[in-house]
């Protein structure tokens, strides 16, 4: 089977990591390792755009040249990737040669096929999005905020024919309904298509920009942000070597929706089929972290640290509460009072409880053996039953993408689990002398042990540091195969288990 070669946007060079960084490599990290443990190899790539004016620009207000900037913004970004528990399996630098020889081979390949052509271009630019605007670019007759500086130049440049391929991909959108997740998004683009696309101008001339890949055919002028950035994603599956041919097309590019439309779902696609290149199988598309219904931001003082709440809580807990709280393709509030009462309910009080109080009666009550399973009664069959619809329902949205919906159904169970513990009341029916209630004991603390066994199965891909603490515990190794680790089978009845260990401290 074909490894699952997915992407996330590769990050500016311009800043440092935020909260919107740390969400994407969380969702595209938990997609990996999701596929995994059902069974299918993974390729998972992140990596660092360093191009452009604004990385020129930077540069020279610190007074260092901008390798040496962006040394140490990659530095900042894969520190992140660290910190979060993040499993990529390459990290791709835009400065790099190897991604230089591919972008210099594509252009010198569309070029000499008349795919690029040389014009003069006269009207307005927007220095913060490094791109060429149009009166229809404007709201109510005025540049959007996002737009920042818009000036009036007239300069020559290469124009990649753009247009030409306009009604091709309106053909391949209609024909693939599913190319763009979710659906809304994709209905967007078909919308954006109704407008004539202009050619796409592809570079900048050395005088005005030479932080950036120089054009094979002129070297006076070196190639547009944009036309390197989006390469990156062939670039990292080996374009040109036999690594290409197993790992491309991409199964999944994961991006923000502020960079769908024109870049992923326009400029890539046309640029691929130019190329003569095959589409990824999909995109998907998040949303955005918001404060009080607006977007985040470094300009509005509220974007948050990820590293500081990393710090205080531990990546699980942050991890968790990402995953928990956005559902993909919608946009999320995001304040610590949110944070908080995820990380004392969900976790604290429902998981965090039951693994202490359920290892601590082991140890109290059996020396820390599994007990026996007796005849299943009433309660013990209501809570196969829930197990039964929670892992069926949570692994389709898992497949779907839809981790917030997926760990509900978790987190139900967790809770299940618990309310099981209060109906049987296990440390009650310690204190009795009756031969029958010492067997409920057992067959309960058997179930509780096989329950939580089988709940965090369910986590090891958003929680995979908890996941090994609570495996470990078990005495047994993280889970690699849901087809292996789902079965309710009571593998752990007379088996050692360790004792309490405290998962979410108070804080």
């Amino acid at each position: 089977m074909k490894p699952y070669y997915l992407t996330t946007a590769i990050d500016y060079a311009n800043g440092f990591p935020h909260l919107g960084h740390a969400y994407e490599k969380i969702l595209a990290d938990v997609i990996s390792r999701t596929k995994k443990v059902m069974g299918q190899s993974s390729h998972f790539v992140t990596g660092l755009d360093e191009h452009g004016q604004k990385v020129q620009q930077g540069a020279e207000r610190e007074g260092v040249k901008p390798q040496v900037r962006c040394d140490r913004i990659a530095n900042e970004f894969k520190k992140m990737l660290v910190s979060l528990g993040i499993a990529n399996d390459d990290y791709i630098r835009t400065t790099e040669s190897r991604h230089k020889k591919v972008v210099e081979s594509l252009l010198q390949d569309l070029f000499e096929r008349g795919e690029i052509y040389q014009a003069e271009y006269n009207g307005f630019y927007s220095m913060r999005a490094e791109q060429f605007l149009q009166e229809k670019d404007k709201v109510d007759g005025v540049w959007p905020e996002i737009f920042g500086e818009v000036t009036e130049i007239t300069e020559k440049n290469y124009f990649f024919k753009l247009g030409k391929y306009q009604e091709w991909l309106l053909q391949f959108l209609k024909g693939n309904k599913n190319f763009i997740l979710p659906a809304h998004r994709q209905s967007q683009v078909i919308e954006f298509l109704k407008e004539p696309l202009n050619d796409l101008c592809i570079s900048r001339p050395k005088e005005r920009l030479s932080w950036g890949i120089p054009l094979p055919f002129d070297q006076e002028y070196v190639t547009y942000v944009w036309f390197d950035a989006l390469v990156n994603y062939v670039t990292a599956a080996g374009y040109g070597g036999k690594e290409f041919t197993i790992l491309w097309p991409a199964d999944l590019h994961v991006i923000g929706k502020d960079i769908l439309a024109p870049p992923h779902a326009i400029y890539w696609p046309i640029m691929l089929e130019a190329c003569n290149i095959e589409l990824p199988k999909k995109i998907l598309v998040h949303g955005w972290w918001t404060s009080s219904g607006e977007k985040m931001s470094k300009s509005t003082g509220e974007s948050i640290n990820p590293l500081e709440l990393i710090n205080d809580y531990g990546a699980d807990a942050f991890r968790f509460f990402v995953m928990r709280e956005m559902k993909v393709g919608q946009d999320a509030e995001f304040s610590i009072e949110r944070f908080d009462s995820r990380y004392r309910a969900d976790l604290g009080n429902d998981l965090g409880n039951l693994v202490s109080r359920l290892l601590h009666m082991c140890a109290n009550y059996f020396g820390s053996v599994v007990p026996e399973n007796h005849e299943p009664e009433k309660p013990e069959l209501e809570l196969q039953k829930k197990w039964k619809s929670t892992q069926k329902i949570s692994k389709a949205f898992f497949e779907e993408f839809q981790f917030s919906l997926g760990l509900e159904q978790v987190s139900g169970f967790i809770r299940a689990i618990n309310k099981y513990a209060d109906n049987r009341v296990p440390w009650k029916l310690a204190k009795s002398a009756e031969e029958a209630d010492h067997k409920n004991l057992q067959t309960c603390l058997s179930n509780m042990v096989e329950a939580l066994r089988l709940a965090n199965s369910l986590l090891v891909a958003v929680m995979p540091e908890i996941h090994a603490k609570i495996n470990e515990r078990l005495g047994l190794t993280a889970c690699k195969s849901w087809q292996h680790d789902l079965i309710w089978d009571h593998r752990l009845n007379g088996k050692t288990i360790k004792e309490k260990i405290i998962l979410f401290p108070r804080k």
